[in-house]
């Protein structure tokens, strides 16, 4: 566990730890606030494609809404 000023003075080095996989806590006095967590590669390569075939859209999903529909929605 780490202070607030432990924190500041040593961040390059706690940002090492946490890609370590230690566990980086930091405390205000001796109440832990914080944990410092490694994310890892936060970006993943998108597939284009790969959910086609798993979506479906209703034939009338993109049709005007009937009166009585807008009134349901308070229009």
């Amino acid at each position: 566990m780490y202070t607030v000023h432990q924190a500041k003075t040593n961040l390059s080095r706690l940002l090492e730890e946490a890609e370590k996989g230690k566990d980086v806590v930091i405390a205000r006095g001796k109440k832990p606030v914080a944990r410092l967590v490694a994310i890892g590669n936060a970006r993943k390569t998108r597939a284009p494609g790969k959910s086609k075939g798993r979506i479906t859209i209703a034939g009338d999903a993109f049709a005007p809404m009937t009166r009585n529909e807008l009134k349901l929605w308070g229009y």
